[in-house]
């Protein structure tokens, strides 16, 4: 096949649909090297690029000004048209499907967050979706979902036949994460200056990741388990978040904010946390807690969206939207031994159904079919 790929996002911090693309792209090359794979970064290329310090920081300006955002948005749509020969496969991972001639066309939609939950997302964003995701996906002879949460979504709202829809779940690097022997866990604590017993958080910090609620929450538990167990976040900074840094000051010392941490550093934090908890409101899939499981965490988890469908039986379930049912649930896991100890066991096992090359031969046999059809 000759296949093009969108593979613009790998130019930022290889989070969410970054990290997608690049694992693919990784077993793609390796299950299928008779490909003939070109890449779009608003030109075509057959090298695969990623971001660097420089190109980070360039785009982080950017975002401050949403017109010049938006005029980089609308350029990448504009210049794709500009290709001589017209692909067999055009894979649009990213939601919008742009002017790529290709005999046909599979676009990946992670989640509906921009059309059910504006309120979580900027403005300029949710303009340029509104603008262009509705009118564009109907390009798509496939739609590739994280879940068979956010297929039930697609069918709803975008009035498509199930034979259409394909969920495909995401993977883990279980290369990376696993459980690690604990001196060498050990040195990532003195190298990072972790404490002694926390309960972890990953994600953004940004309103759909419900970190004030998990903030609020701590605030509710024990101070003498507030005194014991420490509370560290890690990831982006997001954005719309001030009330979020007005509890970090109000809970002080006992909160630890890191930002973002490279993968394998991550995976010896999750090998160190007491506790994983991911009190989201809405999630296309939702990686962390896989990742947390595989490294011998037990986790707790919201019982929202697609959680339940990901983490099955192997997480403890609380009520996101009640305070309450995340302090209940971080409380009864960190004091009930025998429940940590099963929640380690089952979320193991459960992590050992996800992997990348599994979730890459099933993209490749719907690009497959669907060329053949």
């Amino acid at each position: 096949m000759r296949m093009v790929i969108n593979t613009s996002p790998l130019l930022d911090p290889l989070t969410g649909v970054g990290n997608y693309i690049s694992h693919l792209i990784q077993y793609f090359n390796f299950l299928s090297p008779e490909n003939n794979y070109t890449y779009y970064y608003g030109f075509f290329t057959k090298n695969l690029l990623y971001g660097n310090k420089k190109i980070y920081q360039t785009k982080r300006l950017l975002r401050r000004i949403p017109f010049l955002m938006s005029t980089l948005r609308q350029g990448k749509i504009f210049f794709s048209g500009f290709h001589y020969k017209e692909f067999d496969i055009y894979f649009e991972p990213n939601f919008i499907p742009v002017n790529i001639k290709a005999k046909k066309t599979v676009t990946t939609i992670h989640d509906f967050s921009f059309h059910l939950y504006p309120q979580w997302h900027p403005k300029d964003r949710v303009g340029f979706y509104s603008k262009h995701f509705f009118k564009n996906i109907n390009r798509s002879n496939r739609v590739i979902t994280d879940s068979f949460y956010i297929k039930g979504e697609a069918l709803n709202i975008l009035n498509l036949s199930s034979d259409v829809v394909i969920p495909i779940h995401l993977g883990i690097q279980h290369n990376i994460f696993k459980v690690y022997d604990r001196s060498l866990s050990e040195k990532i604590r003195n190298k990072m200056d972790l404490p002694e017993n926390f309960i972890l958080y990953v994600g953004n910090i940004e309103p759909r990741k419900n970190v004030r609620g998990l903030l609020q929450a701590y605030l509710e538990l024990p101070d003498s388990l507030r005194k014991e167990l420490k509370l560290v976040l890690v990831g982006f900074e997001g954005w719309n978040n001030p009330e979020v840094m007005e509890l970090l000051n109000k809970i002080g010392d006992d909160a630890k904010y890191m930002g973002y941490i490279q993968t394998k550093d991550l995976a010896y934090i999750y090998n160190l946390a007491n506790l994983f908890i991911y009190p989201s409101l809405y999630e296309g899939f939702g990686l962390p807690p896989l990742e947390a499981m595989a490294s011998g965490c037990p986790v707790v988890v919201s019982n929202v969206a697609s959680l339940p469908e990901v983490c099955g039986d192997a997480a403890y379930y609380v009520n996101p939207y009640d305070v309450e049912s995340i302090a209940d649930g971080i409380y009864k896991v960190v004091s009930d031994k025998e429940l940590r100890e099963n929640l380690v066991q089952k979320g193991l096992e459960r992590a050992k159904l996800f992997s990348w090359e599994k979730s890459a031969r099933e993209h490749l046999k719907v690009f497959e079919e669907v060329l053949n059809s």
